[in-house]
């Protein structure tokens, strides 16, 4: 690879981390260190909300115990400037407009290409002014966005078809996943994004945002499997599923926490080289 691997681990304060973020962090940091490349933690709180200090203190107390010491340390919390910055940008290119959907009302429409449920523009044209209670949008036109992941291969995706319009900030005023994603990874010089397969259908979306903001080489992706609870249902913090201090206080050991993560994390997972 030319110049230097840039990669990122981002978890949100919103939970304890469990097996799957420990399984992301060792694709992180094993891509990083065998290419002499640099590890961001990228502490995800944007959401105002959900996130929770306590949540961010045990974070790093269980990423220093696992000996995942990362080279940089950014909070989204603290780069509101940089998002602004970006906005701007797609404001001055006459995409962004306000909108006053509630998040139910998606639910009245048919699912995208992929059942994720699509925007369909409602208000697009309408002119809705900007103020409390109403969220930003960027306009998405349809475009085919082709990349390779790293373990699953060629990709083709269509972000208009699957999502429509994009939300980059909501009814309460917090910048939504997507919009960070894009901007951190293009802002912050990431040149491989290793995550879950679950986020495998966003990568299209953001990969189109980002030229839209004026990255010409989007970084290389690689989306790792799941580990799974259940056939058809993920880990999650949220769900308030087992985590590494539920782990450490039942006794378990360092070595023990990793050694499951790397030998038995999901069917069909493995360590893939970057």
């Amino acid at each position: 690879m030319d110049g230097l691997l840039v990669t990122r681990f981002a978890p949100a304060p919103t939970g304890y981390l469990h097996l799957g973020h420990v399984v992301n962090a060792r694709h992180v940091w094993q891509a990083a260190r065998e290419a002499g490349g640099r590890v961001l933690l990228r502490i995800e709180d944007h959401d105002r909300q959900r996130c929770r200090p306590e949540y961010e203190r045990a974070m790093l107390e269980d990423l220093e115990w696992l000996g995942f010491t990362p080279d940089d340390v950014s909070r989204q919390s603290e780069r509101h400037a940089v998002y602004e910055e970006a906005l701007e940008e797609l404001r001055r290119q006459g995409l962004v407009y306000a909108c006053d959907c509630p998040r139910a009302a998606l639910t009245e429409h048919e699912p995208g290409t992929d059942g994720e449920r699509r925007y369909p523009g409602t208000c697009r044209g309408r002119g809705v002014p900007e103020g409390p209670g109403t969220g930003l949008r960027v306009r998405l036109d349809p475009a085919i966005v082709r990349f390779d992941d790293l373990r699953r291969g060629p990709q083709t995706q269509c972000p208009s078809e699957q999502c429509g319009d994009l939300l980059v900030r909501d009814r309460l005023g917090n910048w939504t996943y997507q919009f960070v994603a894009a901007v951190d990874d293009f802002r912050q010089g990431v040149t491989l994004v290793i995550r879950g397969d679950d986020l495998l259908a966003s990568t299209g979306r953001q990969i189109q945002l980002a030229r839209m903001l004026g990255r010409s080489e989007p970084p290389r992706f690689l989306h790792h499997a799941l580990v799974m609870k259940s056939p058809h249902q993920k880990l999650s913090k949220s769900d308030g599923d087992t985590g590494i201090r539920d782990l450490r206080a039942r006794g378990w050991s360092r070595d023990e926490v990793l050694a499951t993560a790397r030998e038995n994390p999901a069917p069909g997972h493995r360590v893939l080289p970057v």
